[in-house]
């Protein structure tokens, strides 16, 4: 039975895959970590949990994530970040600057190319430096109540 969970790819399949490959792949692992930290935080409300998710996935939070992570990347990892960055998608989202999407999208194939080569304790590295930095930005973002 090939194991879906953890489809570990060789090098060379993984030079294979394009950045936007390695960035659909690493938008559902950035998500599923980001998860597994609200609910180990405490959160336990649907609600709560869906919301912060939100904040903390969107393009803007991962971009402030990536200024924290960049001095600690390998040189391999610089080149993934910035074919992720330089990767032309179709479109970018309303809520999000061009120059955000592009460092989220650097985020997300950094952590698919991770993830694909079997660098889990690499990923827990990195998202706990990123995390603070996408926790900042995304509080930062939340409107005040007028009252």
């Amino acid at each position: 039975m090939t194991d879906f969970f953890h489809p570990l790819m060789s090098e060379q399949a993984l030079k294979q895959c394009s950045s936007l490959a390695l960035a659909h792949m690493g938008d559902s692992v950035y998500e599923l970590m980001t998860r597994g930290y609200l609910i180990h935080s405490g959160l336990v409300t649907n609600k709560n949990l869906h919301r912060k998710t939100i904040h903390l996935v969107c393009a803007g939070a991962q971009a402030a994530g990536a200024q924290a992570i960049l001095p600690m990347l390998t040189e391999d990892e610089q080149t993934i970040f910035r074919h992720g960055r330089n990767a032309k998608p179709k479109s970018t989202p309303k809520s999000s600057s061009v120059a955000e999407y592009a460092l989220a999208t650097a985020v997300e194939a950094l952590f698919g190319w991770l993830y694909l080569q079997g660098s889990y304790d690499r990923l827990n590295e990195l998202f706990t430096v990123l995390l603070p930095a996408a926790q900042e930005w995304a509080d930062n973002q939340r409107p005040t109540r007028r009252g």
